[in-house]
């Protein structure tokens, strides 16, 4: 009897064991998962009725079967059903706005999400998930109107552009060319109005410029600014390099750049010093000179920018440089700036007030304060010997900001001037001419402004 008892005792032990085991066992297999399926609506809450909205349903145990409908007032219309034969992990559904959607007159939908997953949790019924997304409905494009520009633009040169934009989800809007800049609009006199410089580049054939604005719902609109385009043609020069010029401002600089360490081939020297870390500090220098400000501006006053007293002109703007070694190509770079020597260490005092936003020292140009003087207009002061200005500070026209020098890529004393609009470098000459400065920028925002008042 006592040997019955033990191994009655035994079996039910062992039998509780495999119920425990089976049940742990089933707790935790992937086929008794208990992870409800993950809806992802990519939106931000808007909806044009025109672009499908991307959606994704995944779930680790494989969908069963989902359902997306469009509830509005007039009622729930299925859009998407299915119970997929064979269970995916992951559904992708561009969901297209019915036929009839473009008509309705609701402000608001909802968009309601339903999914069960191939789990045999919850007495193999599967976990189930309803996911409501509330849309607001936006089916109108932005409003734009020019109110004034610039009659033309230069090669190399500078123009305005005052606009009207209106939507009420008003998202982002800005001035977008065929070289792939975008200009940054910046609020101007009264709400609802924007201001902005634009600029065309040395280095581009062509010019062409549309006012683009958006809104959260992805409508956009466009328009065209009617900009009379000037050519201008630039200097090409050849210039030989000689093994002294090598072998004395070259090597002279090689030691100083993490760039040139290691190389001792004085032509490879010279090439990475005029390309590589050239276009590192030019980098810098457009980060920099890109940034516009946000708050609301009435004008842009600016006097004549001629920062050297009694100085010449010693190298001119837009001077396409072909470098060669005893007749042969070697490299090339664009000069972007004006050179402008007079005494040795003569002060430099810009005509116009501004924020210094950099005082440093940055390669070939040396030590480089650059100053904003409002609307993403910047002057730039390079090869300084000596530097009186800290970043942050503001600075008054006709005080002393610095020195001319020989610092960075230079072979004598003389100030590298430049001046960049959102990052681009422009003509300093337009910027040196008083007439220039009121016929093509002053006025045109005095008359915007004029005609926003309805004078």
């Amino acid at each position: 009897m006592r040997r019955r008892n033990n191994s009655s005792s035994i079996g039910t032990l062992i039998l509780f064991a495999l119920i425990i085991g089976g049940g742990i066992y089933l707790y935790n297999s992937k086929m008794f998962e208990r992870n409800i399926p993950q809806v992802t609506l990519s939106t931000n809450g808007y909806w044009n009725l025109k672009k499908p909205l991307s959606l994704e349903i995944e779930d680790a145990s494989g969908i069963q079967s989902y359902r997306v409908s469009l509830k509005s007032l007039s009622g729930e219309k299925v859009l998407y059903s299915d119970q997929p034969l064979v269970l995916q992990n992951n559904v992708n559904i561009n969901v297209e706005p019915p036929r009839s959607a473009y008509a309705m007159k609701d402000d608001v939908i909802t968009l309601s999400v339903e999914a069960v997953d191939g789990s045999k949790w919850n007495f193999f019924k599967g976990n189930s998930v309803v996911k409501d997304y509330e849309l607001k409905i936006d089916k109108r494009r932005p409003s734009v109107v020019t109110i004034a520009h610039s009659y033309k633009i230069n090669k190399g040169g500078s123009a305005v552009v005052i606009f009207k934009a209106e939507d009420e989800n008003l998202k982002d809007m800005y001035i977008e060319t065929n070289y792939g800049k975008k200009f940054i609009a910046q609020p101007f006199y009264k709400d609802g109005y924007f201001i902005s410089l634009l600029a065309w580049p040395v280095t581009e054939r062509n010019f062409k410029a549309n006012i683009v604005v958006k809104d959260y719902a992805g409508n956009m609109a466009k328009s065209y600014i009617p900009l009379y385009l000037k050519n201008k043609n630039y200097r090409i020069s050849r210039i030989n390099i000689s093994d002294r010029f090598l072998s004395g401002k070259i090597a002279e600089l090689a030691e100083e750049f993490l760039e040139t360490q290691g190389v001792e081939n004085p032509l490879e020297q010279f090439k990475i010093i005029n390309e590589d870390v050239r276009a590192k500090n030019e980098k810098l220098i457009h980060e920099i000179t890109s940034k516009v400000p946000q708050e609301k501006v009435s004008q842009l006053k600016i006097n004549k920018m001629y920062p050297l007293k009694n100085a010449q002109v010693v190298a001119t703007f837009g001077d396409h440089r072909k470098y060669l070694y005893k007749g042969s190509y070697l490299s090339e770079s664009f000069h972007l700036g004006l050179d402008l020597a007079s005494n040795a260490m003569a002060e430099i005092k810009p005509q116009n007030s501004g924020d210094v936003v950099y005082s440093d020292f940055n390669g070939l140009y040396g030590n480089m304060p650059i100053i904003h003087h409002g609307l993403g207009l910047y002057t730039l002061y390079g090869h300084c010997s000596s530097v009186s200005v800290n970043s942050g500070e503001f600075v008054n026209a006709e005080h002393s900001i610095a020195r001319s020098g020989k610092s960075g890529y230079a072979m004598g004393d003389h100030l590298h001037f430049g001046v960049l609009v959102q990052g681009i470098e422009v003509r300093p000459a337009e910027w040196m001419d008083t007439a220039w400065i009121k016929l093509n920028i002053t006025d045109i925002i005095d008359n915007a402004k004029n005609i926003i008042d309805g004078k």
